[in-house]
């Protein structure tokens, strides 16, 4: 089991925070830092300083870190045209020497558009469609050839295609609950399917209508990587589990119904649940970026257990 590290910097959170994080997260031996795509904070936090960018942050990182993968849960297909985000993510990979992912999904949430002036489609999945078309067409037209692109949405004509990223293939990450459409998308475009914020019976229908789309696309089902994103709340007693939860705004109770929380212990307990209906990969979605201590002690006592 993979445990990666998933931040939601729009709550609150500077570029020196983030970095903090990551350099933790290398350190400590976890898989990956990955973060939002996000320029609007949610709930009743102030979300001060304000907003950071999501490939720019990564940008960043990719000069700073050594080990660690990189990656978006999920780029925000409404934030960028997808000529310029494979621009940005192949360069990001080259400045990473080969460690980035891209986790790309539609957009929903339509107030940090209209703050932005960034317009937001009725139609957001065909778009997200093309996009993932025209991002892995362009990475994999040979060089000196070039690619051209005839959509509803997006038509590129006799682009050099270029750069190219350092990984022959940069991982694509696609998730979400529809029980349609996200599965056949997945089975065209993705390496690894995330199901974000799901208990384990909801995830092991959804990895079900993904592997039966692969099968029905060609491809095996165990060709992708399956995954979840699960806030994290890990304490060593029942105090520290509870100022850990009042310290992002949740309860204990909730948290441990909706998310990882509890003890080691329990927390182990419920990673081997997910793991046994197909997970392999659990994106730690933490919260609270000043308490390294967490990170520490889920390093110490979680991860431990699970390698």
């Amino acid at each position: 089991m993979d445990l990666r590290i998933f931040t939601e910097p729009q709550q609150g959170a500077t570029y020196d925070t983030l970095l903090t994080v990551a350099k933790a997260t290398e350190d400590l031996g976890f898989d990956a830092f990955f973060r939002s795509d996000h320029y609007v904070k949610m709930g009743s936090v102030d979300g001060l300083p304000g907003p950071t960018d999501a490939w720019i942050t990564l940008a960043g990182l990719a000069r700073e870190t050594q080990r660690i993968r990189l990656g978006t849960l999920m780029t925000a297909g409404t934030f960028r045209l997808p000529g310029v985000l494979a621009i940005q993510v192949a360069q990001v990979d080259q400045m990473s020497g080969g460690r980035v992912e891209l986790g790309l999904g539609a957009g929903w949430f339509e107030e940090e558009h209209t703050a932005y002036g960034i317009p937001f489609p009725k139609e957001k999945f065909g778009r997200l469609e093309e996009q993932l078309e025209i991002v892995t067409g362009l990475w994999a037209t040979e060089v000196g050839r070039t690619f051209d692109f005839h959509g509803r949405y997006y038509e590129l004509k006799d682009s050099p295609a270029l750069p190219k990223p350092t990984q022959p293939k940069i991982p694509v990450l696609i998730g979400g609950h529809g029980a349609t459409r996200t599965p056949k998308l997945a089975a065209k475009y993705a390496d690894e399917f995330n199901m974000p914020f799901a208990s384990v019976e909801d995830s092991e229908r959804q990895f079900g209508r993904v592997r039966a789309a692969a099968e029905e696309a060609g491809r095996k089902g165990d060709d992708l990587v399956y995954s979840n994103a699960l806030v994290v709340c890990v304490g060593q007693d029942d105090q520290e589990v509870a100022r850990r939860a009042a310290a992002i705004g949740r309860e204990v109770d909730e948290l441990k119904l909706n998310g990882l929380a509890g003890s080691p212990a329990e927390v182990v307990d419920k990673i081997g649940r997910y793991a046994e209906i197909g997970s392999s990969r659990i994106y730690l979605q933490l919260l609270d970026l000043h308490d390294l201590d967490h990170l520490e002690l889920i390093s110490a006592q979680v991860q431990s257990q699970l390698s």
